[in-house]
Protein backbone atom coordinates (compact mmCIF):
# COMPACT_ATOMS: atom_id res chain seq x y z
CA UNK A 1 0.00 0.00 0.00
CA UNK A 2 0.91 3.55 -0.51
CA UNK A 3 2.45 5.16 2.61
CA UNK A 4 0.89 8.61 3.30
CA UNK A 5 2.98 11.23 4.93
CA UNK A 6 1.11 13.44 7.08
CA UNK A 7 0.91 17.13 6.62
CA UNK A 8 2.92 19.20 9.63
CA UNK A 9 -0.69 20.49 10.36
CA UNK A 10 -1.80 17.18 10.80
CA UNK A 11 0.18 15.72 12.25
CA UNK A 12 -0.55 18.63 14.98
CA UNK A 13 -4.12 18.19 15.33
CA UNK A 14 -3.82 14.54 15.58
CA UNK A 15 -1.62 15.27 18.62
CA UNK A 16 -4.24 17.52 20.17
CA UNK A 17 -7.21 15.94 19.70
CA UNK A 18 -4.78 12.60 21.14
CA UNK A 19 -4.08 14.23 23.91
CA UNK A 20 -7.56 15.81 24.77
CA UNK A 21 -8.93 12.13 24.12
CA UNK A 22 -6.38 10.60 26.34
CA UNK A 23 -7.15 13.05 29.04
CA UNK A 24 -10.51 12.30 29.29
CA UNK A 25 -10.30 8.31 30.05
CA UNK A 26 -8.93 10.02 33.61
CA UNK A 27 -12.68 10.27 33.68
CA UNK A 28 -14.45 7.20 35.02
CA UNK A 29 -17.79 8.35 34.64
CA UNK A 30 -16.31 9.11 30.69
CA UNK A 31 -15.19 4.77 30.41
CA UNK A 32 -18.56 4.09 32.21
CA UNK A 33 -20.33 5.95 28.57
CA UNK A 34 -17.50 4.35 26.57
CA UNK A 35 -18.62 0.70 28.01
CA UNK A 36 -22.28 1.09 27.92
CA UNK A 37 -22.19 2.02 24.32
CA UNK A 38 -20.30 -0.93 23.55
CA UNK A 39 -17.00 1.33 22.36
CA UNK A 40 -15.10 -1.20 24.51
CA UNK A 41 -16.37 -4.23 23.16
CA UNK A 42 -15.15 -3.15 19.25
CA UNK A 43 -11.91 -4.19 18.10
CA UNK A 44 -10.59 -0.87 16.13
CA UNK A 45 -11.60 0.59 19.52
CA UNK A 46 -9.36 -1.87 21.16
CA UNK A 47 -6.27 -1.43 19.03
CA UNK A 48 -6.60 2.41 19.23
CA UNK A 49 -6.21 1.96 23.25
CA UNK A 50 -3.35 -0.21 22.09
CA UNK A 51 -1.64 2.46 20.38
CA UNK A 52 -2.04 5.04 22.29
CA UNK A 53 0.40 3.70 24.93
CA UNK A 54 3.19 5.82 23.44
CA UNK A 55 1.91 8.38 25.58
CA UNK A 56 4.15 6.65 28.33
CA UNK A 57 7.18 7.54 26.86
CA UNK A 58 8.34 10.81 28.68
CA UNK A 59 8.65 13.02 25.75
CA UNK A 60 4.73 12.94 25.43
CA UNK A 61 3.92 12.21 28.99
CA UNK A 62 4.85 15.73 30.02
CA UNK A 63 1.93 17.59 28.13
CA UNK A 64 0.02 15.51 30.22
CA UNK A 65 -2.21 17.69 32.45
CA UNK A 66 -3.94 14.32 34.21
CA UNK A 67 -1.30 11.55 34.25
CA UNK A 68 -3.24 9.39 36.17
CA UNK A 69 -5.26 9.10 32.67
CA UNK A 70 -2.08 6.62 31.95
CA UNK A 71 -3.27 4.36 34.50
CA UNK A 72 -6.13 4.45 32.95
CA UNK A 73 -5.43 3.52 29.64
CA UNK A 74 -2.96 0.98 31.28
CA UNK A 75 -5.75 -0.75 32.61
CA UNK A 76 -7.84 -0.53 29.64
CA UNK A 77 -6.05 -2.97 27.80
CA UNK A 78 -7.68 -5.98 30.16
CA UNK A 79 -10.56 -7.73 28.59
CA UNK A 80 -11.93 -8.25 32.32
CA UNK A 81 -11.73 -4.26 33.51
CA UNK A 82 -13.24 -2.94 29.99
CA UNK A 83 -16.05 -5.45 30.43
CA UNK A 84 -16.27 -3.99 34.45
CA UNK A 85 -17.10 -0.26 32.91
CA UNK A 86 -20.69 -0.96 31.48
CA UNK A 87 -21.46 -1.17 35.55
CA UNK A 88 -22.06 2.42 37.41
CA UNK A 89 -21.29 1.25 40.36
CA UNK A 90 -17.79 0.26 39.24
CA UNK A 91 -17.33 4.26 37.51
CA UNK A 92 -18.22 5.46 40.72
CA UNK A 93 -15.92 3.09 43.02
CA UNK A 94 -13.08 4.39 40.44
CA UNK A 95 -14.36 7.62 40.84
CA UNK A 96 -14.54 7.80 44.68
CA UNK A 97 -10.87 6.26 45.05
CA UNK A 98 -9.24 9.16 42.91
CA UNK A 99 -10.66 11.81 45.28
CA UNK A 100 -9.15 9.44 47.70
CA UNK A 101 -6.01 9.40 46.31
CA UNK A 102 -6.32 13.22 45.35
CA UNK A 103 -6.95 14.19 49.25
CA UNK A 104 -4.38 11.97 50.65
CA UNK A 105 -1.97 13.50 47.60
CA UNK A 106 -2.88 17.19 48.58
CA UNK A 107 -2.72 16.77 52.57
CA UNK A 108 0.99 15.43 52.03
CA UNK A 109 2.16 17.77 49.92
CA UNK A 110 1.00 20.34 52.19
CA UNK A 111 2.66 19.10 55.37
CA UNK A 112 5.43 18.66 53.16
CA UNK A 113 5.13 22.93 52.53
CA UNK A 114 4.70 23.31 55.81
CA UNK A 115 7.70 21.25 56.86
CA UNK A 116 10.08 23.14 54.08
CA UNK A 117 8.69 26.75 55.33
CA UNK A 118 9.37 26.07 59.01
CA UNK A 119 13.00 24.67 57.79
CA UNK A 120 13.98 28.13 55.96
CA UNK A 121 12.53 29.71 59.04
CA UNK A 122 14.83 28.09 61.85
CA UNK A 123 17.70 30.66 62.09
CA UNK A 124 20.85 28.86 60.43
CA UNK A 125 23.35 27.97 62.79
CA UNK A 126 27.28 28.83 61.90
CA UNK A 127 28.95 25.77 60.85
CA UNK A 128 32.21 26.34 62.86
CA UNK A 129 32.72 28.14 66.44
CA UNK A 130 34.83 31.05 65.17
CA UNK A 131 32.58 32.08 62.63
CA UNK A 132 31.38 35.24 64.70
CA UNK A 133 34.76 36.10 65.66
CA UNK A 134 37.18 38.38 63.30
Amino acid sequence: GAVVMETEEQARNRFQSELEFIQCLANPNYLNFLAQRGFLRERPFINYLKYLLYWKEPEYAKFLKYPHCLHMLELLQYEHFRKELVNAQCAKFIDEQQLLHWQHYSRKRTRLQQALAEQQQQPQQPTHGNATAK
